[in-house]
């Protein structure tokens, strides 16, 4: 696996610096686009440097966390060589991974307990694209 994407707001530090913690307990590298601190923020700022660090095949997977997910990941999909994909509970995050070969797993930092979070990651980073009919529904994404 390559170097892992992460980048987070405010929000989202709390449980990104335990994300931080699980991949170090794994042995997988990552790359911290920041934010560094709770102190009130802005998510583009950190979601623009990860979704370009993405299509720049700089890093791969990316993990992202706000308070509910949806800003995040709303800028990351701007970026036409990222699909971000909103994930609560580890089964979506198979089938963001398999059915949609999501790049960038967003993850809502004030809805969900650390321990959902590790079976999100997990499931999200063990999960391969199935290709197949789902290669004709993602080419069709880019405008």
């Amino acid at each position: 696996m390559r170097t892992i994407g992460l980048g987070c707001d405010h929000a989202g530090y709390e449980l990104k610096e335990f994300v931080k913690q699980l991949l170090d307990s794994k042995g997988l590298p990552y790359k911290d686009f920041g934010t560094y601190s709770t102190e009130s923020c802005d998510y583009p700022d950190f979601a623009h440097p990860l979704a370009g660090a993405i299509e720049k095949q700089e890093v791969y997977p990316g993990i992202a966390i706000c308070g509910a997910g949806n800003g995040i990941g709303i800028t990351l999909n701007k970026h036409q060589g990222v699909r971000a994909a909103l994930c609560w509970k580890k089964e979506i995050a198979a089938l963001a991974r398999g059915h949609n070969d999501a790049n960038i797993l967003v993850m809502p930092g004030r809805f969900i307990s650390q321990e959902e979070a590790t079976g999100i990651i997990e499931a999200f980073l063990s999960t391969p694209f199935e290709g197949g009919r789902h290669v004709r529904r993602i080419e069709k994404i880019p405008l």
